[in-house]
């Protein structure tokens, strides 16, 4: 039983990352509004209804691996060290969130493919709003629960804008440039760097 699970989740990972790479290609050679949630199935060799049991919309495609990126985030701060600063701790959450961005968006390509067709899609710019907005809110939630004798609502609202402003405005600044993936990882790695240190001076 528990290899017939892992074999189907293996393959529902598969179908996902098959239905990316062909939104990808698509994107890129038409144009995000062009292009349809029925020609990404059929590039997929996939059905419709297999591409919403997977994705809500077609923008979500291109913000296919934010969940994890979050999850990842909040892990760090429910599995903190004992006496671990707040600061700290949310520096560490943000380490591997731009390394999980290096592994899966950054050296793929499909960070920069974002940033360029939401310049254009006002679509695209809703759901990355939507996003950004989301994933604060839960980090900022999560912290002020791991140290409510430390921070309140507010001021860990605050801490977290501040970090995961600073690291995002960076990656988009450095993607609008055109830098190489790994500049943008050493653009969003200093970016942290300047903020913990002003939040911990």
């Amino acid at each position: 039983m528990t290899e017939s699970l892992g074999l189907r989740e293996r393959k529902k990972l598969r179908t996902r990352q098959t239905l990316v790479e062909a939104a990808v290609r698509l994107f890129e050679r038409k144009g995000f509004d062009q292009v349809t949630v029925a020609e990404i199935a059929e590039a997929a060799d996939v059905s419709t209804r297999t591409f919403f049991l997977h994705f809500q919309a077609k923008e979500d495609v291109l913000f296919a691996n934010a969940d994890v990126r979050v999850d990842l985030a909040l892990q760090v701060v429910a599995e903190r060290g004992a006496g671990e600063g707040h600061a700290d701790v949310l520096a560490r959450a943000m380490e591997h969130m731009i390394a999980d961005s290096w592994d899966r968006d950054l050296s793929s390509g499909l960070a920069a493919l974002r940033v360029r067709l939401a310049g254009s899609a006002p679509a695209l710019q809703t759901r990355l709003l939507q996003r950004y907005v989301t994933a604060q809110t839960e980090l900022a939630r999560a912290l002020h629960e791991a140290y409510p004798g430390e921070l309140d609502p507010v001021t860990a609202a605050a801490l977290v804008g501040a970090m995961v402003g600073a690291v995002s405005a960076a990656a988009v600044a450095a993607l609008h440039r055109g830098d190489p993936p790994e500049d943008v990882r050493l653009a969003m790695s200093r970016a942290l760097t300047l903020v913990k240190g002003r939040v911990t001076g």
